[in-house]
């Protein structure tokens, strides 16, 4: 009997978790994409109490992916190519604590990973600003803080279920589209 392939998890926040989970889970070697909250105080919060920026949960992606087919590198690659590492608890019109910037680093390696991208983002001044993205530790079985919380389960797969939205015409499509132009060899099959 076959085993299942070895996968790995990449917990990520760049401002709306619809954008980042519409575009990251194009990519080939994504096999799951979640949209939820993490680095906050306050157990299983509600999308409500997340928006009073009260709680410090950043609303972000945990991501399941085959590291034989996409490496944790280009998947960070990819996160910060659709939003902007530049700015404090913001990504355009969205403001507020829950929409930081931040990696939330599974292992030793993922943090040293996320530092050394953005160094080398930073000196190939990408952005006329200095990143501001935080690389923190992600939660474990032995230190569940900072704890993942699933999103209510009307975000999840958001774009894909209401395409026609006003903000994911304005907002989420856009990020899509850059992703798909940006990574078209890294893309899924069909």
């Amino acid at each position: 009997m076959p085993s299942r392939p070895t996968t790995e998890l990449a917990t990520l926040g760049g401002g709306c978790f619809w954008c980042l989970e519409a575009a990251l889970e194009l990519l080939d070697g994504v096999i799951a994409v979640t949209s939820g909250y993490c680095g906050g105080t306050v157990e299983n919060p509600s999308y409500q109490q997340i928006c009073t920026g009260a709680t410090g949960h950043a609303e972000v992606v945990r991501i399941e992916f085959d590291p034989a087919v996409i490496d944790y590198r280009t998947l960070l690659t990819a996160f910060f190519s659709i939003h902007d590492p530049t700015t404090l608890n913001r990504q355009g019109h969205d403001i507020g604590s829950q929409y930081a910037s931040v990696v939330f680093a599974h292992s030793p390696q993922q943090a040293a990973t996320a530092h050394d991208l953005i160094k080398e983002l930073e000196a190939g001044r990408i952005w006329p600003d200095p990143i501001v993205t935080a690389v923190l530790p992600a939660p474990t079985l032995d230190d569940p803080a900072p704890t993942f919380w699933p999103a209510e389960d009307y975000h999840q797969h958001y774009f894909a279920k209401n395409p026609t939205q006003g903000y994911c015409q304005a907002v989420v499509a856009p990020k899509v589209a850059k992703l798909r132009q940006n990574f078209a060899q890294r893309l899924k099959p069909g």
